[in-house]
């Protein structure tokens, strides 16, 4: 039996073998006529593609299935939200076959939408009265679709949306108006129409594209035509062309005024290119370039280039005049570099620009009457470790009523930070000695006062003054006796220049000649002063229960004496004489005109004085919390003058007298002074130029000055009245700010503001008639109604009895629009100006009608 087993197992052991022997065979290649099997081993079952993309979710207060047509039906605050989608409306059918979804409006028994359909997609919301959507080609056709895009809204009869960046939309209105847009009302003041409009949005901006479009205003068409309109929204600069404003004026005709080109170059920087032209021949030209870059520099370039014709070629009432204004501003940022800093205001015009102004922004801001112009371009360098500041500059000033201009190129200054000479021993400084105090620097000029056309040229660079100045000044304090400070001070001046003047009388030609000698000199000069100053207090208590409580009067009264010698000495060699018309010896410096001044003649050793007071007075008043009221009667009046022993006639100087204060709770403003001359005036028989004598006590007036100020308001008079507590009723769309009392009487705060000045100066010195200065001047505007506001202002002079400088304004806030109209209906330039505008800043520069009329100089208006 067991041998049989063993037998067995033998024999299945080498079958295996033998199988597995055969299974290594490389089997043997198919003849090319052999007959495959016909079973295919790929799976012939396909899955079928999803047609979403994602799931879609849906909700509603009744949903319905229609399994064999595979729909499904959503009714009554339905909801589908898809990918980034979401849409919410009365009634939404979703068709499985044509992978269409479908939603409508709320509507009425008469079958009107009265509530949208809300489609909201990448956080932008769109209100439609039906949509469709195909979630396969992701495109979707909404009729009477509300699009919001920047400040506008865009309702379109049919829109369809190609993809997420292109929408082309039929029979669309395109409007700014604000109160539509937030749906206080249903319809817009204005809109624009086109009948074909292409939506183009971008990561970046979105911009629309239209054919044909005309203006409509309160639904009404007007003949206002574009060709094609291109929209950018966007918040970065685009490029474009600028609609200028036109109108007609006097003296050159009709006009366009602004038409130009928009450029933005780069992040920091922008291009403006405006012209203006006349139909009578004028024209200007006026780029503008503006600059910023963040915590570091902001700036503008502008420029006036043109050319004024008035009259008729061939009469004698013909001109043409070329005009040029440049204009610069640079600014630093103080966090770009505190230690360097760089500004510049330049503002160079022609003689007779502000004669022949193109631009009629000039007259309206009064720079017409400018006489004269400044510009300045300053670096200044700081050190972190040098106690130094040092300031270059360079300025150029003209005058129009002389023609000259002085020009400094460069200046720089040194100035050293002020230092204690010497060290506190405890720390806390005490005495004259540790009070001492250093202020020093250094002033390099080079300066000429030439006339316009000579800059630049050899007349100019003849004329040119080279200075530098050095100053010590040393001063110091102490207490004396607690209650009086004293104060010790010197000065130390030290001049250089390369000019110097030679001044003689021509007996041929009966005039006195001034010759100016190229030389390298220079003077030095000192002075010193001691003051000693305190401060008392006085107060009057009145009876209990009188109006006035008290009344303090605070005196800080000041004696100083003041030495310096008389360089006019022929020991230090700064002054000469020379023989004048009449054969008098007369002294003159060799310093005169010249850039680093002149030293002082005649020994001054005088005692000067000043009383300063301040005087207050309490009052009791209920409208006070304290119940007690401060009225300042005199902010400060202050009384100065001085004695020289030193001089050897008139030692008493002209007393100075003054005063500021305020009055009705600080709104009127009081500024006078006051000189009075203590020596008689002595006029001589034909003379209008007086002596002073050396008669004491005949104090007249020789200079008088009282300037007020009066701002006044509605404010003022009465509390603010709260007319949503005080009256129920309350106007609608448009009338917000009007309330309606029982009556129907409509009520608004009617706000105003008024101005009021007035200047008086009297001016006499040693002349016989004196001089008089007397104006009055208004400066306010009034609020009609919430949308209609007054401005005016003017100025009579009371001495010539005339009318000065005059505007008036008008400004109307026209819901989407604003209308403004300014004249100037008096002095040499008669001009007015009206402009209406669409206020959205879109469309400020695209839709707007401006008109002025302009007269010659001194022409009938």
């Amino acid at each position: 039996m067991a041998k049989t087993v063993l037998k067995n197992i033998l024999q299945i052991l080498i079958i295996l073998i033998f199988n597995n022997f055969l299974a290594q065979k490389t089997p043997e290649k198919l003849p090319k006529n052999a007959v495959n099997d016909t079973i295919s081993k790929k799976d012939t079952i396909v899955v079928k593609k999803e047609t979403l993309d994602d799931v879609l979710r849906t909700k509603a207060d009744d949903q319905r299935r229609d399994i064999p047509k595979k729909m499904t039906f959503l009714n009554k605050n339905a909801q589908v939200k898809y990918q980034d989608m979401q849409i919410d409306a009365d009634y939404i059918s979703i068709d499985d076959n044509k992978n269409l979804i479908y939603a409508r409006g709320k509507q009425d028994s008469l079958g009107k939408i009265i509530e949208p359909v809300i489609t909201t997609q990448a956080g932008k919301k769109y209100e439609t009265n039906e949509f469709s959507y195909n979630t396969k080609t992701k495109q979707a056709i909404a009729f009477n679709a509300r699009t919001e895009e920047s400040e506008g809204v865009i309702i379109a009869q049919k829109t369809k949306k190609y993809n997420d960046s292109v929408f082309a939309m039929r029979k669309a209105d395109y409007t700014t108006d604000d109160y539509f847009i937030k749906k206080k009302d249903t319809a817009a003041d204005y809109f624009m129409r086109a009948y074909n409009i292409k939506l183009i949005k971008t990561k970046a901006k979105s911009q629309i594209v239209t054919g044909p479009i005309q203006m409509f205003i309160e639904q009404v068409p007007t003949p206002l035509y574009l060709p094609f309109a291109i929209l950018p929204f966007s918040d970065k600069r685009a490029a474009g062309i600028l609609i200028p404003s036109f109108g007609e004026r006097e003296d050159v005709g009709f006009f366009l005024n602004g038409i130009g080109y928009y450029q933005p170059i780069g992040e920091h920087f922008d291009l403006k290119v405006l012209a203006d032209i006349y139909t009578k021949g004028s024209w200007n030209l006026r780029p503008q370039v503006n600059y910023q870059k963040k915590y570091r520099y902001s700036g503008n370039f502008t420029a006036d280039i043109g050319t004024m014709v008035r009259g008729i070629k061939g009469l004698d009432d013909y001109t043409k005049n070329s005009t040029y204004r440049i204009n610069w501003t640079h600014s630093q940022d103080s966090k770009a570099n505190p230690f360097l800093t760089f500004s510049a205001s330049v503002d160079i015009v022609s003689t007779k620009f502000y004669n022949n102004p193109l631009n009629n922004n000039y007259i309206f801001n009064q720079n017409v009457l400018n006489t004269q112009q400044n510009s300045t371009v300053t670096l200044t360098k700081r050190f972190l470790k040098l106690p130094a500041t040092i300031t270059g500059t360079a300025s150029y000033s003209q005058n129009f009523a002389t023609g000259l201009a002085d020009l400094r190129l460069p200046q720089m200054n040194v100035a050293i930070n002020q230092f204690y000479l010497f060290k506190s021993r405890t720390g806390i400084r005490q005495g004259l000695l540790e009070n001492i105090t250093v202020n020093t620097g250094f002033n390099l000029t080079n300066f000429v006062n030439t006339q316009e056309n000579e800059l630049f040229k050899k007349e100019m660079w003849d004329k040119m003054q080279t200075g530098l100045k050095n100053n010590i000044a040393l001063a110091t304090n102490t207490t004396v006796a607690k209650y009086f400070t004293f104060s010790l001070s010197a000065n130390i001046d030290n001049a250089l220049t390369t000019k110097t003047l030679n001044r003689y009388y021509d007996p041929v030609k009966n005039v006195t000649v001034d010759e100016i000698n190229k030389n390298f000199t220079g003077y030095s000069t000192f002075s010193t002063s001691a003051s000693l100053q305190t401060t008392l207090f006085g107060m009057m208590k009145f009876k209990k229960g009188s109006a006035v409580e008290a009344v303090r009067h605070m005196m800080t009264p000041s004696v100083s004496f003041t030495y310096s010698p008389d360089f006019s000495s022929p020991n230090f060699g700064y002054y000469k004489n020379y023989y004048n018309a009449t054969g008098a010896l007369t002294p003159y410096s060799i310093f005169e005109k010249g850039i680093i001044g002149s030293p002082s003649s005649g020994m001054q050793g005088a005692l000067g004085f000043n009383i300063g007071n301040n005087i207050e007075m309490k009052v009791k008043s209920k409208s006070d919390s304290t119940g007690v009221k401060k009225i300042k009667i005199f902010e400060s009046l202050n009384l100065s003058g001085s004695y020289n022993f030193a001089a050897n006639d008139h030692p008493w100087s002209v007393f100075s007298i003054n005063g500021q204060s305020s009055f009705f709770n600080n709104k009127l403003t009081v500024n006078t002074s006051l000189a009075l001359e203590p020596y008689k005036i002595d006029f001589s028989s034909g003379q209008d130029t007086g002596v002073r004598t050396e008669q004491f006590g005949h104090f007249s007036v020789q200079g008088f000055n009282v300037q007020l100020s009066y701002p006044l308001s509605s404010e003022i008079f009465g509390e603010k009245t709260d007319y949503a507590k005080k009256y129920s009723s309350k106007g609608e769309v448009r009338n917000e700010n009007y309330y309606f009392d029982d009556d129907h009487y409509a009520h608004f705060d009617q706000a105003w503001t008024l101005n009021i000045s007035a200047n008086y100066a009297y001016s006499k010195g040693l002349s016989r008639f004196a001089n008089k200065i007397a104006s009055i001047g208004l400066d306010g505007s009034l609020k009609l109604t919430p949308f209609w506001n007054i401005t005016g202002s003017t100025h009579y002079d009371m001495v010539t009895k005339e009318l000065a400088y005059t505007r008036i304004g008008f400004s109307r806030d026209q819901r989407s629009f604003t209308i403004n109209f300014n004249w100037v209906p008096f002095g040499q330039y008669k001009v007015y100006d009206f402009f209406i505008g669409i206020k959205a800043n879109i469309l400020s520069d695209a839709l707007k009608y401006k008109d002025r009329s302009f007269t010659q100089p001194n022409a009938p208006f």
